[in-house]
């Protein structure tokens, strides 16, 4: 009970005071029995008579016996009153530490039926919890609750107002820590409905990004930018046609391409032929602009690259009118100078190689403006940092890319022939380069004479050290990038490999250089002065 000690322990204490009482009183009678006279541990006896003159008389040897009798009877008493009191101190102490257990299992039994009168008393109700506050009224549940667990506590503990003891109480909010069942319950419940919300959310987001990836819903009229020609092979599946478009740059994704049109049914209507489409258009624009096939009216104008003005002139279709050579020796749409060129110059080498879709009748001049807007959005793309360390502009970084895409027929060496380039203009070595020869003579599918090699021209870098004036061509995009990034190398020289397609033999002494000239001469003369390629 609050304030004082439990029945159990006053009836344990009650037995101890006892116990101990009785153990006094054992002591005391057996010391009453060897004390006869009550002053002294031994019995007296009596001085024998004296005589007249005042001497005693001599004691005979029995009452000297009876003496020592007397003195062994009272220590062996002594013993026994030590050893009653050993043992009723012994019971005491067993009696005590008894009553201590009944007494700590009493207090455990109470604390536990409190806590199970607690519980019960939440569990139906949760409100209840608030029971006792200030401020706050128990309603009806809560009160009888209350009310059966004081009738418990009581029977339990024998308490008088069944209150728990002070050491089995514990704050409300440890037994709410606890996690009864029914609490345990809903936060199981509260924590898998979090973890199917956030599941469904990844799931939603995801599911809302391939729809939009897949009709593009803000993609606009989904035309896309610049200008991409692209033919569809005849036979060609679905999936071959969107493989395509994303390599052309057409499409961002040929699987979303292959999925939307399987999905729309519209992979028989997919039509066969050469189409002039727009960088980054939609799915749904490029399958409308394919579905509804090539227009007839329409000329597709492919310019190769590497090609220069005279060579384009001699492949340009009938149905344009006009003269290509003169219509690109200058234009209002791009200023060579801008670029470092010599006044004067012509547009060689800014005419982009590229298709492009022309309407039949419509005059040379439409194509030269296409070529020059495409050039200056493709070169607007290239890193000329390297080439500005070098010290070259951008018009000599286009010479430099007409001459590699000439020289380099495998995409690999494009770096490794600039590079070749590059070291030769710094230690001042004459570059070789045929093509520049070749150009200025317009010869390009003959072998070139002795004389031709001897002309007289700037553009013969084989007796002219540097760059020659200009461009040999209008170069490719790779070729640009090429010739405004070299690969790091201490290449001086090249030549064909024989048995090969245009692939070069490197070298950086001239030792080496002539020795892959005698290997390339042998083999040509093993084949009758032909080429020994194999292309």
């Amino acid at each position: 009970m609050p304030g004082g000690r439990r029945p159990e322990e006053r009836e344990a204490a009650r037995r101890e005071r006892e116990a101990r009482r009785a153990a006094r009183d054992a002591g005391k009678g057996d010391g009453r029995a060897a004390k006869p006279d009550g002053r002294s541990g031994h019995a007296t006896r009596q001085a024998p008579p004296a005589d007249g003159n005042g001497h005693t008389k001599k004691a005979d040897g029995g009452a000297a016996k009876a003496d020592g009798r007397v003195d062994r009877s009272a220590r062996r008493a002594q013993k026994q009153q030590e050893r009653a009191a050993t043992r009723a101190g012994r019971e005491a102490a067993k009696e005590e530490r008894r009553a201590a257990r009944e007494a700590f299992k009493a207090r455990e039994d109470a604390r536990k039926a409190q806590e199970k009168a607690r519980k019960e008393e939440a569990a139906p109700d949760r409100p209840a919890r608030g029971r006792g506050r200030p401020g706050k009224a128990a309603g009806p549940a809560a009160a009888t609750g209350a009310e059966s667990w004081r009738e418990r506590a009581r029977r339990l503990t024998g308490g008088r107002d069944g209150s728990a003891p002070r050491e089995s109480r514990r704050p409300r909010r440890e037994a709410w820590r606890r996690s009864p069942p029914a609490n345990a319950r809903v936060a199981g419940r509260r924590r898998l409905a979090v973890g199917l919300a956030v599941v469904g959310t990844l799931l939603g987001l995801v599911a809302l990004w391939f729809l939009f990836s897949l009709f593009q819903p803000l993609a606009g009229d989904g035309r896309g930018e610049g200008r991409v020609s692209v033919r569809v092979p005849a036979g060609a599946g679905v999936g071959a046609i969107a493989e395509v478009l994303e390599e052309r740059g057409v499409v961002g994704s040929a699987f979303f391409f292959q999925t939307r049109t399987r999905l729309a049914g519209r992979s028989g209507d997919l039509k066969p032929g050469l189409y002039t489409l727009g960088e980054g258009m939609s799915i749904g624009a490029a399958l409308d602009a394919l579905a509804k096939g090539p227009a007839p009216d329409v000329l597709n104008v492919t310019v190769p690259e590497g090609r220069s003005r005279r060579e384009v002139a001699r492949t340009l279709p009938n149905q344009l009118p006009g003269d290509y050579v003169s219509a690109t020796r200058r234009s209002s749409r791009l200023n060579p100078s801008r670029y470092g060129a010599p006044r004067g110059s012509s547009l060689e080498g800014f005419l982009f190689p590229s298709t492009y879709e022309i309407k039949r009748g419509r005059a040379v001049k439409v194509l030269v403006d296409e070529q020059l807007a495409a050039f200056r959005k493709q070169f607007a793309r290239v890193d000329l940092g390297p080439s500005r360390r070098a010290n070259l502009s951008p018009y000599e970084v286009l010479t430099i890319a007409s001459m590699i895409e000439r020289e380099a027929q495998q995409p690999r060496e494009r770096a490794l022939v600039a590079s070749v380039i590059y070291n030769r203009l710094r230690d001042g070595i004459p570059l070789g380069i045929d093509a520049t020869i070749r150009y200025v003579t317009n010869n390009w599918d003959r072998p070139l004479k002795q004389s031709q090699l001897q002309v007289q021209s700037l553009y013969n870098t084989r007796t002219n050290r540097g760059l020659p004036p200009g461009p040999i061509g209008s170069p490719g995009i790779d070729a640009i990038r090429a010739a405004a990034r070299p690969a790091r190398s201490g290449y001086l020289f090249y030549v064909v490999k024989p048995g090969t397609c245009g692939e070069h033999a490197f070298s950086q002494t001239n030792a080496e250089f002539e020795a892959d000239v005698a290997r390339y001469n042998r083999e040509r003369e093993r084949r009758g002065g032909k080429s020994p390629t194999k292309c």
